[in-house]
C-alpha cells in the first residue's frame, strides 16, 4: 500500500469494528491491531476481503464514502442500467461534489424509485444518510444513527463485487479495496468500467 491513509486518522479502530459486525472468525487476525488501516490489511490477508470492505466503509468520512460507492457501483454497471439506478449514482456523485440537501434526498428518492435492489440504488441511500435529517423536509429533524453511512456504502460495494459474473468477485473486491485505499490518502479512487 502506498501513501498515509489520512482520511482514516480519526476512525477509532473499536468503534469501527463494533460498526462493522465481524464474526469471531475474521476477528481473530485482528488481535494486536493498531490501527484501521492495519485492520484492513489483516483482514484481507487472511482472506476476509468482504470484511476489509466492512471495516474500510464504516471507516472512511462519509462524502469520501459514498464517492467510493459510486466508483465501484459505477465500474460494474452493465450498460442497459435503469434510469432509476443511473440516476441514484449519479445524484449521489453531484452530492459528493457539492454537498446540497436536495441533492441528497434526490439521490434517496432515485433509489426508492429502483426499489433498493442495486449497488446504485444503496448508493443513493448513502448518500441520503450522510445528511443531517433522515426526515421530510420542512419536519423536526431526525439525525441518522452514526453507522447508517457506512452500512449502505458496504452494502452497495458488496452488491457491486457480486453483479453479474460471480467469477470475478474476488478480484473486484482486491480492485475496490485499492481504490478504497486510494480515497483514504486523498486520491479519487477511479475505476475502470469492465469489459464485458
Amino acid at each position: 500500500m502506498s501513501g498515509t491513509l489520512t482520511k482514516l486518522a480519526g476512525a477509532e479502530l473499536a468503534t469501527i469494528l463494533e460498526r462493522a459486525t465481524l464474526s469471531p472468525e475474521a476477528q481473530a487476525p485482528l488481535r494486536g491491531c493498531a490501527d484501521v488501516g492495519d485492520a484492513i490489511d489483516r483482514l484481507e490477508a487472511a482472506g476476509f476481503s468482504l470484511e476489509a470492505v466492512r471495516v474500510l466503509a464504516h471507516a472512511l468520512p462519509k462524502r469520501e464514502g459514498v464517492w467510493w460507492a459510486c466508483m465501484c457501483s459505477a465500474s460494474t454497471a452493465p450498460a442497459d442500467l435503469p434510469e432509476p439506478d443511473r440516476m441514484a449514482r449519479e445524484t449521489a456523485e453531484t452530492w459528493v461534489r457539492q454537498q446540497r440537501d436536495e441533492q441528497r434526498r434526490a439521490a434517496m428518492a432515485h433509489a426508492e424509485n429502483g426499489a433498493f435492489q442495486t449497488p446504485e440504488a444503496w448508493v443513493g441511500v448513502a448518500a441520503f444518510w450522510s445528511g443531517d435529517s433522515m426526515s421530510p423536509k420542512g419536519q423536526p429533524a431526525v439525525p441518522p444513527p452514526p453507522h447508517a453511512t457506512g452500512g449502505a456504502v458496504a452494502g452497495a460495494v458488496a452488491l457491486a463485487s457480486a453483479r453479474g459474473n460471480i467469477e470475478r468477485h474476488a478480484a473486484r473486491l482486491k480492485r475496490f479495496l485499492e481504490s478504497g485505499r486510494n480515497i483514504a490518502t486523498g486520491g479519487p479512487g477511479r475505476i475502470p468500467p469492465e469489459e464485458a
